[in-house]
């Protein structure tokens, strides 16, 4: 395998300016089954697998969801996050950063713990080419906070995951960086702080993917 390092992007919070919608659409899909949960409550769990998602919400209302009603969640929120993606595009700088990874002939993979259907839309406002790798949850056994979801980004990209960069805006997202072995790298455009992040281990934290455009030597990232 290459040894050159690859950046391996988290996608909602990340790249895109999504997690919100996502927010009001975890919302609606459990006020569904007849629970009112706060919008925070909802954001600090917003990167993880879906299924995890749902069941850890369930502990905060005190109620164990069925695995019926996991699924029913999960696709009434599939459902109302395609009506909100309309409102959604990409972060500062992160359409720049793309184009100056691919024109520096720098490895990047996308790897969201959101199905095909969810991240669609928001891909498809990045302006990727199909040379760009894509891992959604429904490819991988796993979702963050396991490792899965970015190991297997590295496997397409023939990249050691050791000489890879995570990049996302999640505490799940560097805990699932460091699981993989991977070096973990922070942005605050998702709502998570800079001490949350970088407790959870990220090397460096910037305010969104412009600046972290700026400052690509600080990773070691030539070409």
């Amino acid at each position: 395998m290459d040894r050159q390092p690859a950046l391996l992007f988290d996608l909602d919070g990340t790249l895109v300016d999504s997690v919100y919608q996502h927010v009001l659409a975890w919302r609606r899909a459990i006020a569904d089954q007849g629970f009112d949960l706060s919008a925070w409550r909802i954001h600090r769990r917003v990167g993880m697998s879906g299924g995890l998602l749902v069941n850890a919400l369930g502990r905060e209302l005190g109620h164990e969801f069925t695995d019926a009603q996991v699924q029913a969640v999960q696709a009434a929120h599939t459902r109302y996050f395609r009506e909100l993606s309309g409102g959604v595009g990409p972060l500062p700088g992160a359409v720049q950063l793309l184009r100056e990874l691919g024109h520096r002939g720098i490895p990047f993979a996308i790897a969201t713990s959101g199905t095909r259907a969810t991240a669609g839309p928001s891909l498809e406002k990045l302006g990727l080419g199909p040379e760009v790798p894509v891992v959604t949850r429904d490819e991988v056994p796993f979702a963050k906070p396991d490792p899965d979801l970015f190991l297997a980004a590295a496997s397409h990209l023939r990249v050691e995951i050791a000489y890879s960069i995570v990049v996302g805006d999640s505490v799940w997202d560097i805990l699932a960086a460091r699981r993989a072995g991977a070096l973990g790298v922070g942005v605050l455009s998702g709502g998570y702080s800079r001490q949350e992040l970088e407790v959870a281990g990220a090397f460096r934290v910037y305010q969104d993917p412009g600046l972290l455009r700026d400052h690509l030597d600080e990773l070691g990232i030539r070409g």
